[in-house]
């Protein structure tokens, strides 16, 4: 039987990464310094604490300067809000990452709009939402923008096929829809009030599945030849107890029938983090009046 492609997010990352640190040296000696991303975390959540780690290690091999701000998890909005405002004020930084989720007596709403736009390396803040939307350039949120580059790996042009977003949260569904839709996609969005959300996930011809459960997407979900880029994250343990990671998509099962399919791990989630030093480079050249990068 015929196997997809698997597609490397690793191995693209790298270049990534790499491509971001010439930039970052390069943009060292014409600002005078390095680059600077702050990262936000409030409380103690595990999950958090590996994002944020993982973030900082990036941050050093590619030359961007790393600030780590760490909050009780009693802070009040308020206090938040304050420690979000003189982050816009500190010219060493460039971009401003809130870590998700906050804890429950913060509503990360008006968090996130405080944060200058200029410097919403998340992509989360009102008006870079509604510049994805209106075709304006701004800051686009980094999951949604790896899968479009993973996505262009297998399709050099992907206009006139037909997508398919199984999920429509703010952060991951709706922006890869009207990323999508900008690469001129025919674009159709399921959720949890879809009806027959397996009929609708067959025709397409590029599937992005992002709903959080675990090996939802099944075989006879997926189109054969079609290209699935799955961006779930899921912790879940094997018959001995072993922790593991695995995708929304029932990899082993699909990979009988896609043409290509992202890994979980190795797939999105690397290139998230590249895409997130992408955006920090992005933040300081626009900051400054000076062209976007190549990468």
């Amino acid at each position: 039987m015929r196997q997809a492609t698997v597609i490397d997010g690793r191995s693209l990352a790298a270049g990534l990464r790499q491509s971001t640190a010439e930039i970052a040296g390069s943009l060292r000696k014409e600002i005078g310094g390095a680059p600077g991303l702050a990262t936000v975390l409030v409380g103690d959540d595990p999950a958090s604490r590996i994002y944020i780690g993982a973030k900082a290690r990036a941050c050093a091999g590619a030359g961007i300067a790393a600030f780590d701000i760490r909050l009780p998890a009693d802070i009040s909005r308020a206090g938040l809000v304050v420690e979000v405002e003189r982050l816009n004020h500190d010219d060493r930084v460039d971009g401003v990452l809130v870590q998700l989720p906050l804890p429950r007596q913060i509503d990360p709403h008006p968090v996130i709009a405080a944060i200058d736009p200029a410097k919403d390396v998340d992509g989360f803040h009102p008006a870079n939402v509604g510049r994805l939307w209106s075709g304006v350039t701004g800051l686009v949120p980094c999951t949604p923008q790896a899968c479009l580059l993973l996505l262009r790996t297998v399709h050099e042009d992907v206009t006139g096929a037909e997508a398919v977003v199984l999920g429509r949260s703010n952060i991951l569904g709706k922006p890869l829809a009207a990323l999508l839709l900008a690469a001129n996609c025919t674009v159709t969005m399921v959720h949890s009030k879809s009806r027959d959300a397996a009929a609708i996930c067959r025709r397409a011809d590029i599937l992005i599945a992002a709903t959080g459960r675990p090996r939802m997407v099944k075989a006879d979900w997926v189109k054969p030849g079609a290209t699935v880029i799955d961006v779930g994250i899921n912790p879940v343990a094997d018959r001995e107890d072993r922790r593991r990671v695995v995708g929304d998509v029932d990899f082993a099962a699909v990979q009988g029938v896609a043409g290509a399919v992202t890994p979980v791990p190795g797939g999105v989630g690397p290139m998230t983090i590249a895409c997130l030093l992408r955006n920090t480079l992005l933040a300081a050249c626009r900051r400054r009046g000076l062209p976007d990068p190549l990468f």
